[in-house]
């Protein structure tokens, strides 16, 4: 079996570029005993791979340059020598961008197909849903009546978050890049949504929240968050998913310091990465499928096609172009 893969031909130094993604093809072998042959079927692209394609030191290991890329895949058995895992399964699992993967099952989690659209694993129901579900109501513990800001709220993790507070009773606050999207989370049951590129930010923050700040679930830093820490109440709490804002800066972007905001609110900040949660992931996955399937929660997703296109929906990311998970379907 000929697949194509795609590698990290370069390590980016400031924005990627097409230029740090190789194509090339392997030629794989039948499966063994105990191994699958997979096609795969969805491909996930997600702000925190930038990180990963720096040699810096991190919460998980960098890419290897001429290596293929990993992340989130929803994918096929097509052929079988496992008896766990027929033909026919679907699964998700953190994958090689390939187009047909050989493994041995380890890390293969199967998806329930009859109760979502299969991308919906890689988004609501998968990485960033548990990303938003463990990140707001185990950290930030949002009450009814309560205040919540959500930045990059139209992103993948964001929309799930809002909607989640409001599930808890709060009211939410989102930001996001273009009218469009803010329009969208109008429509999500957002209670106020701005502009950040195109409004005053922090007076249309403090018009938004007169009553001020009870949680702030960081997506992006930066402006947003200088903003959003001026008008925290007492004992806030801020929950620090993502730095999207700064991830292809070359060099350390300087701002306030918010060390003396913090402590005048008595404020708790915690960083996160929702791997810290493996151990409850089903408790996660059975909730948040129990609130789509009451339709209490929906998902949003801007689908590009083919598996070529893995790179060009990847850098999207960075100029803003997707509204909801970035997805890419693969076959």
């Amino acid at each position: 079996m000929n697949t194509q893969r795609i590698l990290l031909a370069s390590r980016p130094a400031g924005l990627p570029t097409a230029a740090q993604f190789q194509f090339d093809s392997q030629e794989l072998p039948a499966p063994a005993a105990g191994q699958v042959l997979l096609k795969t079927r969805y491909v996930s692209v997600d702000p925190y791979m930038r990180g990963r394609m720096s040699a810096a030191k991190s919460y998980v290991a960098p890419y290897e340059v001429g290596q293929p890329i990993a992340g989130g895949v929803v994918a096929e058995v097509v052929e079988s020598q496992n008896p766990a895992l027929p033909v026919g399964q679907v699964v998700v699992g953190n994958l090689p961008w390939q187009q047909y993967i050989l493994s041995d099952g380890q890390g293969l989690n199967p998806v329930p197909a009859d109760q979502a659209p299969l991308s919906y694993f890689l988004g609501l129901l998968g990485m960033p849903g548990l990303t938003a579900y463990f990140g707001l109501l185990d950290i930030c513990q949002p009450k009814p009546g309560e205040t919540v800001v959500v930045s990059g709220a139209a992103g993948a993790v964001g929309m799930i978050v809002g909607q989640l507070a409001k599930i808890q009773g709060a009211r939410v606050i989102g930001t996001a890049g273009s009218d469009e999207k803010v329009a969208y989370l109008k429509q999500l049951g957002f209670d106020e949504a701005i502009n950040y590129k195109t409004a005053d930010l922090p007076a249309a923050l403090a018009a938004a929240a007169p009553q001020g700040v009870d949680c702030y679930f960081d997506n992006v830093g930066g402006a947003i968050t200088d903003a959003v820490y001026d008008l925290l109440n007492k004992h806030a709490r801020i929950t620090l998913c993502g730095q999207i804002s700064t991830y292809n800066a070359t060099e350390t972007p300087v701002g306030p310091r918010p060390e003396g905001k913090l402590l005048k609110t008595s404020t708790r900040l915690q960083g996160f990465i929702v791997n810290d949660y493996l151990s409850r992931w089903p408790e996660g996955v059975k909730q948040l499928t129990e609130w789509y399937v009451q339709g209490k929660l929906q998902g949003e997703e801007t689908i590009t096609e083919g598996f070529d296109q893995i790179p060009a929906a990847f850098l999207g990311l960075f100029k803003g172009e997707n509204t909801g998970k970035a997805i890419v379907k693969v076959a």
